[in-house]
């Protein structure tokens, strides 16, 4: 019974960690599957005041300074620093602003993403959202997000008339229509080619945004401040962006722990009061070893070793449990994402069953290797 127990519970280790893993990396790749690690800006904007003389008081009634769009100084520079940068993947440098989309008479309000297509699919896989066409910008071509072409009555070899104001206007021909998921993206965004975003932007030669990916995700926060330090720019990773993610994930990943703790505290109590009542039961069988010279730390090694047998051969089963409960969700179940299996999770729950066996059976060895023989024997 004791080992039926041991078997549930690291089984149910196992697979509720996994199970949180799988959610966590699915909630993950679908979020940052349209957004960068890291953004990289211009500073915003502020107004200076001019000091006040000495001996006066100055009263300032300050709006915020209105944040007009403008490139990142020096960009190229910026990117080189950043492409040498230690943990750092990938590099991208994007255009991005305000227009008008028009078909007919039909309007509405986009946004212009001019990329580097080589280096904007190293940070987000546009291509891999392609639904219809290809993913061709330049020459005259673009690609709309699925809403937006909805909207607009837009199809392959359609044509968009671009107008970002100020009499910059210009006609693209729809070679490809994606959907990222997002309702908001795909209605708003069109892709083009570096130098046609410029042009319609009024930002010929700059950029507006440097994108990035690293190689550790939950490390951005600090390349984040480190590129401030650096550059000078404002660098904003998806953990500030993402705020309520985080908190979410967050608490998930507690919720995971206090499981895995109060669980192996059951199984350490199941072991413990077993031990004990062995004890109690072979009280006899310990005064006569301890008669015929049996040491106390031979009698404490029989009952850790006990326990760690108990904690070994229930982790077992229970890891093979939680392999099993783990495949048949991803075999047989809802198919909502992938459940992976962690090459450390089998080994450490196991370890940690163990430890726990060893750790419980530590009161009921004590007391057997404490036990008087004589008054073992009679008792």
């Amino acid at each position: 019974m004791i080992l039926f127990g041991i078997a549930v519970g690291v089984s149910v280790i196992v697979f509720v960690t996994a199970l949180i893993a799988g959610l966590q990396d699915n909630i993950i790749e679908r979020t940052l599957g349209t957004q960068a690690h890291v953004r990289v800006e211009a500073p915003r904007e502020v107004s200076r005041i001019a000091p006040a003389p000495e001996g006066t008081i100055q009263l300032v009634l300050e709006d915020p300074r209105p944040q007009a769009l403008r490139p990142i100084d020096n960009w190229l520079q910026a990117r080189d620093v950043l492409d040498r940068l230690p943990g750092v993947v990938a590099v991208s440098p994007v255009v991005s602003g305000p227009a008008f989309g028009r078909r007919g008479e039909a309007v509405e309000s986009v946004a212009l993403v001019g990329v580097d297509l080589p280096r904007y699919l190293q940070v987000i896989p546009l291509d891999e959202n392609m639904v219809e066409g290809r993913l061709i910008v330049g020459s005259g071509n673009g690609v709309v997000g699925r809403q937006l072409a909805e909207d607009l009555g837009l199809r392959l070899g359609g044509k968009l008339r671009l107008d970002a104001g100020d009499g910059r206007e210009a006609i693209v021909n729809v070679a490809g229509i994606f959907e990222l998921g997002v309702r908001e993206l795909d209605a708003r965004y069109v892709y083009l080619d570096l130098k046609q975003a410029q042009a319609l932007l009024g930002l010929p030669g700059g950029v507006t945004v440097i994108d990035l990916t690293v190689e550790d995700l939950f490390g951005a926060d600090r390349i984040a401040a480190r590129i401030d330090g650096l550059t000078g720019l404002q660098a904003e990773s998806w953990m500030e962006t993402n705020a309520q993610l985080m908190n979410a994930l967050t608490s998930q990943s507690m919720s995971t722990r206090m499981i895995s703790f109060f669980v192996a505290i059951s199984v350490a109590l199941g072991i413990a009061s077993v031990l004990a009542v062995s004890v109690a039961q072979r009280t006899r069988e310990i005064g006569i070893l301890r008669a015929m010279g049996t040491r106390r730390r031979q009698m404490l090694q029989v009952f850790l070793v006990q326990g760690a047998v108990l904690g070994l051969a229930g982790s077992l089963l229970g890891a093979l449990a939680g392999w099993g409960l783990v495949a048949a969700f991803n075999n047989f179940g809802p198919g909502l994402f992938t459940v992976p299996m962690p090459a450390a999770l089998i080994p450490s729950a196991m370890a940690v069953a163990t430890l726990a066996g060893v750790g419980a059976a530590l009161v009921p060895a004590s007391r057997a290797s404490r036990l008087d023989p004589v008054e073992a024997i009679r008792g």
